[in-house]
């Protein structure tokens, strides 16, 4: 359970993910017959039902369309127990992510159209202050508009509470680093790692990055870090030195589609009720792995006990 009111808070956009999946070999330039899906999704939505599906009620800041799939996504949010009170509801409000699967469950292909989110700078200046007050912690994603990402800033300043950042537009969140040495975590991938520090990852084995990351956070400033490696697992490091690396849990991969997603939403977690950067990574692993076995992109029903969470 939550400490405060709030529990954790969490603010980001709204997404539709239509997911195609080919009942064969995927072909990228041809026709392949295959079954599609329309699944509530978007980082931040993913994330704060994963909190929710761990019994930490959280509360959710974020925008849905004034349609019968607005309304549906929030119901489901208040199924699983997150507190709704501060969401919005805007015609064209939410985002949409179009996906393609290849036949091994990776991502073969997406777009995304992201949503207007300035709307929630209004309800951080209305209500701002009742908010982060009953918060445990707040996550935000980090490529929001600059204005929301300063209001949060800001705010979680004033009333003393910790700050962790998601990422699902690295071109925006890499020009936001003054903004990152006032987080106490950042979570990205492998590639996004790259593309902020600009140099480039993709070969660097998970001992080989931990060092470098550590070295990069600690010129930058930047509090603690971590960065997820697929099936290598992760890596984290902070400021005052401490590195390390998270082997991977070995298991059947059915889709990937919301992993990085429960690995934020158990650091963060993990994070806000005592736990160590690297038992707070060994949470996001777990979490992240019960998703990829399943065709849902949030992780099922646990209790904080079976994380090691006391909350």
């Amino acid at each position: 359970m939550a400490v405060n009111k709030n529990g954790i808070v969490v603010i980001g956009a709204v997404f539709v993910d239509i997911k195609g999946f080919p009942e064969d070999i995927y072909i990228p330039d041809g026709r392949n017959a295959g079954r599609i899906e329309y699944i509530h999704g978007g980082v931040s939505r993913n994330v704060v039902e994963d909190i929710a599906n761990i019994e930490l009620r959280p509360t959710f800041l974020g925008i849905v369309d004034d349609s019968a799939l607005g309304s549906d996504v929030i119901h489901k949010l208040q199924n699983h127990k997150v507190n709704t009170e501060y969401m919005l509801t805007i015609p064209n409000g939410m985002g949409t992510w179009l996906a393609v699967f290849d036949h091994r469950g990776d991502v073969a292909g997406s777009i995304s159209q992201r949503p207007n989110l300035m709307p929630i700078l209004d309800v951080l200046e209305e209500s701002g202050d009742e908010i982060f007050e009953n918060a445990d912690s707040v996550v935000i994603e980090v490529d929001m508009d600059k204005e929301i990402v300063k209001k949060v800033v800001s705010l979680c300043e004033k009333f003393k509470k910790p700050l962790y950042g998601v990422v699902s537009n690295m071109s925006i969140a890499a020009e936001r680093r003054d903004f990152l040495r006032k987080f106490d975590c950042f979570i990205c991938n492998q590639l996004e790692a790259g593309m902020f520090f600009s140099d480039d990852y993709s070969e660097k084995t998970p001992e080989a990055l931990a060092e470098i990351l550590a070295g990069c956070v600690k010129r930058a400033n930047i509090p603690s870090m971590v960065v997820t490696m697929g099936g290598k697992g992760a890596v984290y490091a902070d400021r005052e030195g401490t590195y390390g690396i998270c082997p991977a849990k070995k298991v059947q991969v059915k889709d990937t589609t919301g992993a990085g997603d429960a690995f934020c939403a158990g650091v963060a977690s993990g994070l806000t009720y005592g736990k160590t950067l690297e038992e707070a990574v060994e949470i996001g692993t777990r979490l992240a792995a019960s998703v990829i076995t399943s065709s849902e992109n949030v992780c099922p029903r646990f209790l904080p006990a079976e994380l090691g969470i006391d909350a």
